[in-house]
């Protein structure tokens, strides 16, 4: 669901193009255009744009982007420009290949993408980097962890809203004999099954796991798992449950305090705009009394500030 509310763009793709080339011609850059330009247009105009683009100047206009724009602005518009699936491809591929690795990012966008879009990502991953993701998966991370993410990259799961409440009801008890039940955790039974199960079946196991405990499946992880594998079981737990809420939250971790982790904010907010963005607002404002365009404004300045609001819409 996109949320680029704007009215119908009435120029064509052509016509952005001579405009691009224009704000990039003559002595600096002309930034406001390129911005007003690129954060309106959605993902297929997108394409077309760099198509004309190529076309009639025989030049790529990612790479001409990356020459004009500087620091934030240019890793959130160069990021923007992509389809999702490739998007997501270089955010896994950025988290492990800067100076600092950053797997929090790439357990993210793995463990919270549907199983239709986690394909349409390897497929990406191996054709733009020349190594399939499971291959980068087994060598830069470990344990638990990394046989969490294996698992859930290589399993199909059902995208459906059809529930075995039978099945949830014995998945429940097995991961309460796995965690809360006994001296130590045996991680393999709570990767399998949250790596197996449906997003609407987890759901409804995490339901059934209450009903019978009385305590939360979500407390039971934080209690039995520690560091990024606890992190991807909660961002798959989370994801099967309510997306827009757990976007929301990281969106605010990431701007509360001293200073913005404009990484994930940049990440969130260009990912999430033609998905759930939507959503993600209304929770946002339902669980912090604030609205997301608020708090972004607040966090950020200049090009870089427009070009994140426009690409969030209006705040009502």
């Amino acid at each position: 669901m996109s949320t680029l509310s704007v009215p119908p763009v009435l120029t064509s793709p052509r016509d952005d193009a001579i405009q691009l080339y224009r704000a990039f011609k003559g002595l600096g850059c002309d930034t406001a255009a390129v911005v007003n330009i690129l954060s309106h247009r959605d993902v297929t105009q997108r394409s077309f744009i760099q198509h004309e683009y190529k076309t009639m100047y025989s030049e790529d206009l990612l790479k001409r982007l990356k020459s004009e724009l500087r620091g934030k602005l240019e890793t959130a518009v160069l990021l923007w420009m992509l389809d999702p699936a490739e998007r997501d491809a270089t955010v896994i591929k950025q988290a492990f290949s800067s100076g600092v690795t950053n797997p929090y990012a790439a357990t993210e966008v793995i463990c919270s993408r549907t199983p239709s879009q986690i394909q349409l990502i390897k497929q990406n991953y191996h054709s733009k980097f020349g190594v399939l993701l499971e291959q980068d998966i087994a060598v830069l991370t470990y344990g638990d962890h990394k046989e969490l993410l294996l698992a859930y990259l290589s399993t199909h799961r059902h995208e459906g809203p059809e529930v075995d409440r039978e099945m949830a009801l014995k998945d429940a008890k097995t991961l309460f004999k796995a965690g809360e039940k006994k001296l130590g955790t045996d991680e393999k039974k709570f990767i399998r099954i949250f790596s197996e199960r449906s997003r609407a079946q987890l759901a409804a196991i995490s339901s059934a796991y209450h009903d019978i405990y009385g305590g939360s499946l979500k407390k039971a992880v934080k209690s039995e798992t520690s560091g990024e594998f606890e992190h991807g079981l909660l961002t798959i737990l989370k994801c099967s449950q309510n997306p827009a809420k757990y976007f929301a939250k990281v969106l605010h971790q990431a701007m509360k305090g001293l200073g913005t982790n404009d990484t994930t904010v940049i990440r969130v907010i260009v990912t999430r705009t033609e998905i759930d963005m939507h959503y993600i607002k209304a929770e946002y404002m339902r669980k912090y009394k604030k609205s997301l365009n608020d708090a972004v404004h607040s966090e950020t300045s200049g090009h870089y500030q427009t070009f994140l609001l426009s690409l969030l819409g209006p705040s009502h």
